[in-house]
């Protein structure tokens, strides 16, 4: 019996030392899936330990350098005019690369000189999609990279000016600011408030509102000879109208030139050109005639062209056909005085006899040219080459009346009081 118990005491520590062996390998199989050293007896082991040293070699290698793009990933009604920028902290921008979606149009634009920001060079288009995409690198060499997609506003929504002069335009001393808009102006104390015109010449200058989408500046008599002009529109933000935004922040300059006027008499047929208070020459012209005078008053040249074609169509001077009185399709040295069709040209299709003698246009004031406007000796050539924009033509002793001071560039022809009264300020 005694015999049979230590047997089955073998039995039992048998069995418990394969248990132990099995133990001991579920243990190691548990360990090896787990990816561990395979001890057993380790103490204090974190599960989470390669993971930690994997977020840290990750760490490790990304960029400090945080971009910032104004306006956000997937804006709209982005404003044109300074709506867009790039920064970045911690790091200086490498690219930036920004274009038109529809057109692949790439947009200019300059990194400032620490290299912490970009703004585009220009006035963006609108209602229009662009992308930008930007990279950065921190003091390491690491790069950062970031991407945003938006949409310009949209014409309906906003506003602009489109201006006369030209920026960097020297003029004549007939010549006013105008800005002609592209929608109907319902707040136009705000608007004209946000133009800003600054002279050399000291001049106080004032604006007029020729209807809901035309203003025009001028000071009270002509500009002073050799005068440098600012104008600052700060239209950009400025609600205009009900659901109106202007997009526009511009600043440009014109230079204002000798004075020069010239007096056309169409009762003597002839025009006297006066520079700075002395004549340079008396030249014979023909004007309207009887039937189709010229108008009377100060009118501006606002547009020069070598050669022009002239056709009495656009302007309403038709036969019992529907066509043009005439058509002419080269008119040589052409300055335009009006709106309406009223210009200053060579002529040499009528004889030479009716220059100084007889007013035989539909409105128009000529002088005597040549073909082609290659003939420098003409007196059509002589006064287009004297000429500025700007440059104001005298009409007198017409059998019209006076021109109205909204065609064309005329304001000159409203006095000072009825000019004042048109402000919005």
């Amino acid at each position: 019996m005694e015999w049979l118990t230590m047997k089955d005491g073998m039995r039992r520590r048998g069995a418990a030392g394969v248990a132990v062996l099995l133990s001991g390998m579920l243990t190691l199989g548990a360990c090896s899936l787990s990816g561990g050293s395979g001890d057993s007896d380790a103490k204090g082991a974190d599960p989470t330990a390669s993971q930690s040293a994997s977020d840290a070699a990750q760490a490790a290698d990304t960029s400090a350098a945080q971009i910032s793009i104004t306006p956000g990933d997937m804006a709209d009604n982005v404003a044109i005019t300074d709506g867009v920028s790039v920064s970045v902290t911690d790091g200086t921008l490498d690219t930036v690369t920004m274009k038109a979606t529809d057109s692949g149009t790439e947009v200019a634009g300059t990194i400032s000189a620490d290299g912490t920001g970009w703004t585009p060079d220009g006035q963006l288009s609108r209602a229009t999609r662009y992308e930008l995409a930007v990279r950065a690198s921190d003091s390491e060499g690491r790069q950062a990279h970031q991407n945003a997609t938006f949409t310009t506003i949209s014409p309906d929504n906003s506003f602009i000016g489109n201006f006369t002069p030209e920026d960097g335009s020297t003029v004549g001393v007939g010549m006013p600011v105008s800005l002609n808009f592209d929608k109907e102006i319902t707040n136009k104390a705000a608007v004209e408030r946000a133009v800003e015109i600054n002279t050399s010449s000291g001049q106080d200058v004032v604006g007029h509102w020729f209807g809901d989408k035309r203003l025009d500046f001028r000071p009270q008599n002509y500009w002073e000879a050799g005068t440098h002009v600012t104008v600052t529109l700060d239209f950009n933000g400025l609600e205009a109208a009900p659901g109106i935004t202007g997009v526009q922040d511009r600043t440009f300059s014109f230079d204002v030139g000798r004075s020069q006027i010239s007096t056309v008499d169409a009762a003597t047929h002839q025009m006297t050109v006066v520079r700075d208070g002395r004549t340079l020459k008396t030249v014979p012209i023909s004007s309207g005639s009887d039937e189709n005078p010229t108008y009377n008053g100060a009118m501006v040249i606002s547009e020069k062209y070598d050669e022009t074609r002239m056709n009495g169509a656009t302007v309403g001077f038709t036969d019992s056909d529907g066509k043009g009185e005439y058509d002419i399709p080269d008119v040589p040295h052409a300055m335009r005085l009006s709106n309406s069709g009223t210009f200053i040209h060579g002529n040499y299709w009528s004889s030479t006899d009716i220059f100084g003698t007889t007013n035989t246009s539909h409105g128009c004031v000529g002088l005597a040219d040549a073909q082609g406007a290659d003939d420098p000796g003409t007196d059509g050539a002589w006064f287009y080459e004297q000429s500025l924009l700007g440059d104001v033509v005298v009409v007198v002793n017409s059998p019209d009346q006076t021109i109205q001071p909204d065609n064309g560039l005329n304001g000159w022809n409203m006095d000072w009081n009825q000019w004042v009264a048109g402000s919005a300020l």
